[in-house]
């Protein structure tokens, strides 16, 4: 999700029907998009964060299910940032 437009984003999270749920994964720091576009999941978050009836999880390096060597670059990286 982190590489859709805002208005591609609205137009998936405006299609929910009754007894639905959706659910939107993405990562940030991997947005693929040109410097002059944005991310529709970024946007999302910003805007929805404050709505009671969503839910937003956000993992940490602590969540890495590949390679324990995995999560030590993430760690090594965010401390660069």
């Amino acid at each position: 999700a982190q590489n859709t437009l805002p208005s591609q984003m609205k137009m998936f999270l405006t299609r929910m029907g009754f007894k639905s749920k959706i659910i939107v994964t993405g990562d940030v720091t991997q947005i693929d998009l040109r410097r002059d576009q944005k991310s529709g999941l970024i946007q999302a978050v910003s805007l929805l964060r404050s709505i009671d009836e969503i839910a937003f999880i956000e993992m940490t390096t602590a969540d890495v299910v590949r390679h324990p060597l995995v999560a030590k670059i993430l760690e090594k990286y965010e401390a660069k940032e």
